[in-house]
């Protein structure tokens, strides 16, 4: 069965071919770092490892590039706020934003280019969308690309000039031709620092922030690639924008397939920075493991509207429990994936349309369901090796179903060794098993009132006990 992806250029499914046979190109627009990375971050970052991660599966060699933003209006403000520099600011952020998807199990791409390394292939395509008559120099210094002289204008949003001209309010401004027009090079202006101003024919500037991503994408996978992916925010104006200055400039198509990932809605409203009601990863780990976050996303199909809220991360981690409790009771027997097996056939078809993880999350737990009746090692292995595909369920068991929010508080009335964390008292793991090694003292000594208080004492501070002919071992409760 071919790989079907859902294509926003077209509106519509359409059989994945690469451009190369065997081998895919594939560009992803990255964070502007200038703070923590959030859950609408993640979300767009674990949809594209997954994206990856099947095509590598069914047999493709991937060259994966997801750039870098390290130059903005944002990044200035945030860096002159902060009393550092540019550089100074992003390459921290940088490397929390790879701590953050690292702890997510998000694989790094091939390329990961930083926007400040290719000014001169963005000053080249501006060049070329001049000499085009594409791109005009206004009166305030600025470049500006002059949006009604391309033709394909609006094709990936699906809107004509004359709707996105009765919804732009923005006035025309600074020597635009257009409100329409959007700027290619920013004259650098005597408020900014040194590190963002470049020397160019414009005279000192940076870059816009949409001639970023067509200078790397086309730098590092060519004039047209196979795969463009983003977020669905950057529908429009970003990619649209994309697409004017890469075609403009090179006449051929930027990418043959555009993927985007849906929103994160809280409350049912669009999560986002300016409505202040967007949760940072770092705070959501706080509270659920990583691998809880992960599967809390990959369960949801990659363009559905993705509901963040505590209850449903509580449950996408006891669904996952179950898949690792499972594995806890049948130790694995990895092999390589045999796809004519009924599981794994129908896992490999819900992927192959259009990456529908939902539908092969679902064939995870019945494969569950089997390992647990059946007892089978080679059906475990199975369940571990196709969680793995989505970057699941390749942790200890144990320690995932033992697994309990960060120690945050250390009261006088805790006794050493533990703390308190979401309400709840919260042991070490030897505390633990001191209580039960005392339970199971209290039972062989026929004080079950003792055995049922050690118990209940356990369950108040989210231990469950699981009792079995081998012995008592436990899980946390959440």
């Amino acid at each position: 069965m071919i790989l079907r992806i859902y294509n926003t250029l077209s509106r519509g499914l359409v059989d994945f071919s690469p451009i190369v046979p065997g081998h895919v190109r594939m560009y992803v627009c990255g964070i502007t770092v200038y703070d923590l990375c959030h859950i609408g971050h993640a979300r767009s970052a674990v949809a594209f490892d997954v994206a990856q991660r099947w095509l590598r599966a069914s047999g493709y060699d991937v060259t994966f590039v997801r750039n870098i933003t390290d130059i903005e209006d944002k990044i200035i403000r945030r860096a002159l706020e902060n009393g550092e520099t540019i550089r100074q600011l992003t390459d921290r952020m940088i490397a929390e934003m790879y701590r953050d998807f690292d702890t997510l199990g998000v694989e790094r791409p091939q390329h990961d280019p930083r926007a400040t390394d290719y000014v001169p292939q963005m000053l080249d395509i501006v060049r070329k969308l001049q000499d085009k008559g594409l791109a005009y120099q206004a009166e305030n210094g600025d470049v500006n690309y002059a949006v009604r002289r391309f033709p394909g204008y609006g094709k990936l949003s699906g809107k004509s000039l004359d709707e996105l001209q009765a919804g732009e309010r923005v006035a025309v401004d600074g020597g635009k031709h257009d409100p329409l027009d959007f700027v290619l090079w920013k004259s650098a202006k005597p408020t900014e620092p040194e590190g963002a101003r470049w020397d160019s024919p414009y005279g000192l500037g940076r870059p816009g922030w949409h001639i970023e991503c067509s200078a790397m994408g086309c730098a590092l996978l060519g004039e047209t690639f196979d795969i463009h992916g983003g977020g669905a925010d950057l529908q429009f104006p970003h990619h649209e924008n994309e697409i004017a200055q890469s075609e403009g400039a090179h006449g051929v198509p930027l990418a043959n397939v555009w993927m985007h990932n849906g929103f994160v809605n809280i409350d049912n409203e669009k999560m986002s920075k300016s409505l202040g009601n967007f949760f940072t990863i770092r705070e959501v780990l706080q509270q659920f493991d990583a691998e809880t976050i992960r599967f809390f996303i990959v369960r949801s199909h990659y363009r559905s509207p993705l509901n963040y809220s505590d209850v449903h991360l509580q449950d996408a981690r006891a669904a996952l429990k179950r898949l690792y409790t499972a594995l806890d009771a049948v130790p694995a027997e990895v092999s390589e994936i045999d796809w004519s097996n009924s599981f794994a056939a129908r896992f490999k078809a819900a992927m192959n349309e259009d990456f529908g993880t939902p539908e092969a999350v679902s064939v995870l737990f019945e494969l569950a369901a089997e390992v647990n009746r059946s007892r089978d090692a080679q059906a475990a292995g199975l369940l571990k090796s196709l969680g793995g595909v989505l970057g699941l369920l390749q942790g200890d068991p144990k320690a995932f179903l033992q697994w309990m929010p960060p120690m945050v508080v250390k009261p006088q009335s805790i006794a050493a060794g533990e703390a308190v964390s979401a309400g709840l008292t919260v042991m070490s793991r030897e505390s633990i098993q001191a209580r039960i090694d005392a339970r199971a003292a209290a039972k062989a000594a026929k004080n079950f009132a003792e055995a049922d208080r050690i118990r209940a004492e356990l369950l108040a501070a989210g231990i469950v006990l699981k009792d079995s002919p081998t012995g008592t071992t436990w899980e946390a409760a959440q």
